[in-house]
């Protein structure tokens, strides 16, 4: 009671307690933070002033030598014997291969597709002429989890460089009207997680293949929704920048150009039962609606989500509520037919120069009163349909071992028995193997794929993707006899050797009330043409027998060198720091010094070591005591020999003039003895195979670094 009394009259005292206190703690607080900023600002002061000391001592004078030898060293580089010697030729080789492997085989591949050298209409028809890309998958984590982090960002660079380079070519040449993507816009799209709604897997989901299990709980904790925007990002730095610069121009400005990605694949989405509807929300967010309808060169595309769909007739329908899956596809397909009938009625006004959407009424009523279905817009049994295109990742069912067709690259088809001209049925290794797994399934079922070509209505094709290599069926009767074709891959990455892309002609000419020509019914609307790009590993096999090549030439080149002594490449390093080679001591020059470093000292006097210095003979000898080095002069009782006492450091005597042990022969004689036979034994020539390596090395580093060099520089430009 006495504490708490105490503080209570102290407070209100206003001299103490816990106010003064407090207010004593954060005055002590406010000190320390100033304190901490001095010391970060004197620190930081400090700093400064010794990067300024250092640049005036030594910094400045390190830049200007480093320029000096950078100088030395391009003039070294620029003469004519280096310019054209043999590695700077084989980085002219590597250039030109360098050059038609990652930009010349994409122009030459694309211009073999011209449309002009397949499309086969009437003189004077303009088609309307359309691009189908399936499976880019772009290269992501999920695409090899255990592939290190060197090589993974390789993988990326050089995947993103194929599908960059394709697809510029793409629309350089060809110059689409429209372009539609397949679905699997990404590999791993469906594991980033979302920063909105549920992403907890369902408690019937199966689990990831085994070489991914140990990775999903890195995948969870490391990579979000910022780590897809990026992923977003980048796929559009591939696709979108070519397609918009393609459509500068006069020509493809007067054309109504239209590209559509919002088809998702099962790696965007996952597949059935699986599917995270938050997942699907943040794909259509960006891309759009993943079922839409568009009229397009006088052809009906409906674009159909079935990875969502297929949820509907997945084993866990019966047990559990997958309805948030796959009910917006099934409303959207029972709602198809008057959605297709306002798109082509919208088609039909544009043609004719009306206004596209139908005026409403203006009118003022009850709210009471109002019939909301009244204005709705209605179509009669005879509003004009056009012939219709379905899309669909998946590709539809199929019975077992149905094939494919010549164009497939897996597997040819089996060559027919002798007098067999219909292909062989079933023909398992040219077909697509109808199975499942974790987040696929290589076909829809059976009933799924009848309903939709039931419910799509009037189908005259169909396309698909996901298989990543090319086939071309043609249904039966339970499927009204639709023909289709699954699209190949468009990268490099996805197990087929030629990737490729569809192209579609589209040509309907039709009156202004949607009906065919006079002469145009019953011909067909549409062609197709396999587009196949350049094989990489065919490419990367040319630059490994290039490089041999070049390791063999450069080792016959050192060998050349070192054999006949023919000029070098290597640059002598004495060259480099300003020198012309090792320099021999001047003996004579510390002889002509000798008076300033001689010293009087007991028992020699300065007047006769000025009598001495007068005393030489023309070849620098001392005329009077003979040789200096050689005589009395070694019979003293210093360490070194000198004369008449201890000899110092050089050999002086401790009773004469401290002056270097140095014999200056006359002219007659050899001026440097010693040193004719130190410079032979430094001039000493290193072994030929010491040479040749040198040599070696010195070449193939120059060719290595250029080469790499413009294979980087060619790779990011893109």
């Amino acid at each position: 009671m006495s504490y708490n009394g105490s503080s209570s009259s102290s407070g209100g005292g206003g001299g103490g307690g816990y106010g003064s206190y407090a207010a004593r703690n954060h005055r002590r607080s406010d000190s320390d933070a100033t304190s901490v900023l001095d010391d970060v600002r004197a620190l930081v002061a400090r700093a400064a002033r010794a990067l300024v000391r250092w640049w005036h001592e030594r910094g400045r004078q390190m830049a200007v030598d480093q320029a000096v030898r950078s100088a030395r060293r391009l003039r070294l580089n620029l003469v004519p014997r280096r310019v054209l010697s043999v590695p700077h030729l084989l980085v002219a080789a590597w250039l030109f291969v360098l050059l038609r492997g990652e930009r010349w085989v994409f122009g030459w591949a694309v211009e073999e597709c011209r449309w002009e050298g397949w499309e086969r209409w009437p003189h004077g028809a303009e088609p309307h002429r359309l691009v189908l890309v399936a499976d880019p998958q772009i290269v992501d984590p999920h695409s090899y989890p255990g592939r290190p982090w060197p090589l993974s960002s390789l993988t990326v660079m050089v995947s993103d460089h194929y599908l960059r380079r394709g697809y510029k070519e793409l629309n350089r040449q060809l110059d689409p009207d429209s372009i539609f993507f397949l679905g699997d816009l990404f590999d791993g799209g469906r594991e980033w997680k979302t920063a909105h709604g549920d992403f907890s897997d369902a408690e019937w989901s199966q689990q990831h293949p085994q070489n991914e299990q140990r990775y999903v709980k890195k995948w969870r904790k490391k990579y979000g929704d910022d780590f897809w925007l990026r992923e977003y990002a980048r796929f559009g730095s591939i696709f979108f920048p070519p397609w918009v610069t393609a459509g500068e121009t006069p020509e493809a400005m007067q054309k109504r150009r239209k590209l559509v990605a919002s088809l998702p694949g099962n790696h965007d989405l996952g597949f059935g039962a699986d599917v995270k509807v938050a997942v699907r929300d943040r794909f259509e967010a960006f891309f759009g609606p993943g079922n839409r309808v568009d009229v397009i060169g006088n052809h009906t595309i409906v674009s159909v989500d079935t990875v969502s769909m297929s949820a509907a007739s997945s084993e866990e329908a019966g047990r559990h509520d997958l309805r948030p899956i796959y009910m917006p596809s099934h409303i959207f397909l029972d709602e198809l037919p008057d959605a297709k009938k306002k798109a082509v009625e919208k088609e039909l006004r544009f043609l004719r120069g009306e206004v596209q959407e139908p005026r409403a009424k203006h009118k003022i009523e009850d709210l009471e009163d109002a019939n909301f279905d009244g204005d709705k817009e209605s179509f009669g049994e005879d509003a004009p349909e056009l012939p219709t295109i379905l899309l669909t990742h998946v590709p539809l069912f199929r019975p077992p071992g149905t094939p494919c067709g010549p164009l497939r690259e897996h597997w040819p088809p089996t060559k027919p028995p002798k007098g067999q001209t219909d292909p062989v049925v079933p023909d398992h290794q040219n077909a697509i193997s109808l199975t499942r797994g974790f987040q696929y399934s290589n076909v829809l079922s059976e009933l799924d794929s009848m309903d939709l070509v039931r419910k799509v209505g009037n189908v005259v094709h169909a396309f698909s993707g996901d298989d990543h290599d090319y086939c071309e069926v043609v249904h039966d009767a339970s499927q009204n006899g639709v023909r289709e074709i699954t699209v190949k891959s468009f990268s490099m990455v996805m197990s087929v050797s030629r990737p490729g892309f569809l192209m579609v002609s589209l040509h309907n000419p039709i009156d202004e009330r949607g009906r065919p020509l006079a002469g145009a019914g019953g011909q067909p609307t549409m062609q197709t043409h396999l587009c196949l790009l350049p094989d990489q590993i065919t490419t990367y096999l040319r630059y490994i027998v290039l490089g041999v090549v070049t390791v063999l030439l450069l080792g016959v080149q050192a060998l050349r060198v070192a054999y006949r002594g023919l000029p070098r490449f290597g640059i002598d390093p004495e060259l480099l720091a300003g020198g012309g080679g090792v320099l021999l001591p001047s003996f004579k020059a510390k002889m002509d010094d000798y008076d300033e470093y001689a010293l009087p000292s007991a028992g020699f006097s300065a007047s006769r070591a000025s009598h001495m210095s007068h005393t030489r003979d023309r070849s620098g000898s001392f005329a009077q005591g003979g040789k200096l080095n050689g005589g009395a002069g070694r019979k003293g009782h210093g360490k070194h020999g000198g004369g008449g006492g201890g000899g110092g450091r050089w050999g002086w005597s401790g009773g004469g003039p401290r002056m270097p042990r140095i014999q200056i022969p006359s002219e007659s004689e050899d001026p440097y003895p010693g040193a004719a036979r130190w410079k032979a034994a430094s001039a000493k020539p290193r072994s030929m195979f010491r040479t040749a390596v040198s040599e070696w090395w010195a070449m193939t580093y120059r060719t290595v670094w250029m080469a790499v060099g413009i294979w980087l520089w060619l790779v990011h430009k893109g």
